[in-house]
């Protein structure tokens, strides 16, 4: 997989990976609980895999990244090992490390820099599913604290929760608003509320990225 991710095609690989990552969450609520987890976080471990291959073209990130994903590792297996619930909050704070360098990385490499091609096409698309991630996790962190922040979801592990989570967080983030999952603190209200000021902010940075982009490379 080294070999065949490369500076045309990386975010192609990313982008897949993560929608893998958002798929296998939803499929895994049909599994036997004892089987969910370690699906899940196996999934986790393989979408970090290929985001470190793909940004391995940025070295001020790669190495941050390798650090967070063994972090991560580290803390799944002592909250596996020992029973330690807390350690789920640890988890939650390492994944969105990963997320928003992640983020940062692609950012610096697709927005306002160099032409338009698909690849940086594809990697617009995998910056919006950073951010959705990213919210993800910030909603499963509020509900390791407060479990009744939102109505429509259960008292449940990170893990059960991640799915439908994950669907709130991106339907904010479109702004469709259903409304069968809502925020009722205040905390997670404004969470809420910022995230899809950011939905709405991304696009129009994205647009203006693109236009810049190939309007430098018509006048080149």
């Amino acid at each position: 997989m080294n070999k065949k991710i490369n500076k045309e095609n990386n975010f192609y690989y990313m982008t897949f990976a993560l929608i893998a990552l958002l798929i296998t969450s939803s499929l895994v609520e049909v599994m036997p609980s004892g089987i969910l987890e370690y699906v899940l976080e196996g999934v986790i471990v393989l979408t970090f895999l290929v985001c470190i291959l793909s940004l391995r073209f940025d070295p001020r990130w790669k190495r941050f990244m390798q650090t967070l994903a063994l972090c991560w590792v580290l803390a799944s297996i002592l909250r596996q090992a020992l029973g330690i619930q807390e350690i789920d909050f640890l988890v939650l704070l390492i994944m969105f490390a990963f997320f928003w360098g992640t983020f940062r990385s692609i950012s610096r490499q697709i927005l306002f820099t160099g032409t338009v091609d698909s690849n940086k096409v594809v990697g617009s698309v995998a910056l919006f599913l950073l951010m959705g991630l990213m919210w993800t996790i910030a909603y499963l962190v509020v509900m390791e604290f407060s479990p009744d922040s939102f109505t429509g979801m259960n008292q449940m592990s990170w893990g059960d929760n991640f799915s439908q989570m994950a669907y709130f967080s991106f339907v904010t983030l479109t702004t469709l608003g259903y409304g069968d999952i809502s925020p009722i603190s205040p905390f997670s209200q404004v969470l809420v509320y910022m995230e899809a000021i950011a939905g709405v902010f991304y696009m129009a940075i994205v647009v203006a990225s693109l236009v810049s982009s190939n309007q430098g490379k018509q006048h080149g």
